[in-house]
């Protein structure tokens, strides 16, 4: 039987570890292992975060082996090639699934219970390959999805506004990554619609075209922050955070996970990021939100652009 208070972290690179930093602030759990390819690098992450402690709640933070996930609750998969400059998630791909080959079948013979929530990019295809490669119920496979280009898009929305992000309620669908969409049709601020807002807050109509200009510098965001520093990490470790919390608190939440489809959206056998309702079980529920028949065929074309690069993977 699985400990909802217990963790895994598998890969120990920056967003591993930024990950485990913000969990161990969380006190969502009591007991967190880091399991890494290069023990010694889990190890000195492990002895580096348990010095923080007298700062923070009571935690056992320590490297192991995949024998050491046998009753965690929640594995989160971060390993895999990072994304480079000039490289799209897409350009991963089959290194990164080449990894999970590895990785997947070691999780399983110790764990079968666990709800497994992927990271690593590209995100929507390697919750696909999890999943597959698991035979986990589909509600216990998920991927982050579009939570952090959704986070990404309400605080620039905020900053447009000069309110508070979290006033904002709006969805980044697709794939989580160039494909991706924002869902502007159902997009509003505390319950007024967004065109609305933003008359109120700039006293003026808004310029034909901001819609396309904010969606777009949502998908440059990542491109952005990987051409100044390297990589992405904290915006990230966030999202996981929050996704762990609606998880372990059963909170019924509504988070847009990568999940797999089975007709939602006129969808089937395709993980991508789309609302969803998530509890102590995983996934609970699809949210189904009333798109446009634009939003609805950019969403088909991002399903397809993901469908046909599953279709020359080998696993």
């Amino acid at each position: 039987m699985v400990e909802y208070t217990k963790c895994g972290i598998v890969g120990c690179g920056y967003v591993g570890t930024s990950i485990a930093f913000s969990l161990m602030q969380s006190e969502l759990f009591q007991e967190m292992v880091l399991i890494d390819v290069n023990v010694e690098k889990a190890e000195g992450e492990a002895m580096d975060l348990s010095h923080g402690l007298a700062f923070a709640s009571p935690m056992d933070i320590y490297a192991g082996t995949y024998e050491d996930l046998e009753d965690v609750g929640i594995i989160i998969i971060t390993a895999g090639a990072g994304q480079k400059p000039g490289e799209t998630r897409l350009d991963l791909v089959h290194k990164n699934v080449e990894i999970f080959k590895q990785i997947i079948p070691q999780i399983t013979r110790y764990n079968q219970d666990a709800i497994l929530l992927v990271v690593a990019n590209p995100v929507d295809i390697l919750t696909y390959v999890t999943q597959k490669l698991s035979g986990f119920p589909a509600s216990r496979v998920l991927g982050s999805g579009t939570v952090l280009d959704s986070g990404r898009l309400k605080y620039m929305i905020g900053q447009k506004l000069c309110i508070d992000p979290r006033s904002v309620h709006s969805f980044v669908i697709g794939e989580h990554g160039d494909s991706e969409l924002v869902a502007w049709s159902c997009t509003n601020v505390s319950g007024v619609p967004f065109d609305t807002m933003c008359r109120l807050r700039s006293n003026h109509t808004p310029k034909p075209g901001y819609q396309d200009d904010l969606e777009e510098k949502v998908k440059q965001s990542a491109y952005e922050i990987i051409g100044r520093k390297g990589f992405t990490n904290y915006g990230v470790a966030m999202a996981v955070k929050r996704i762990c919390e609606g998880i372990q608190k059963d909170e019924h939440c509504i988070l847009s996970v990568s999940s797999m489809l089975h007709g939602e959206y006129g969808m089937n056998n395709i993980c991508i990021g789309v609302p969803c309702v998530l509890g102590k079980d995983g996934v609970e529920d699809i949210v189904i939100l009333d798109l446009s028949r634009e939003e609805l065929d950019d969403l088909g074309e991002s399903v397809s652009e993901l469908q046909s690069v599953i279709e020359g993977l080998n696993f």
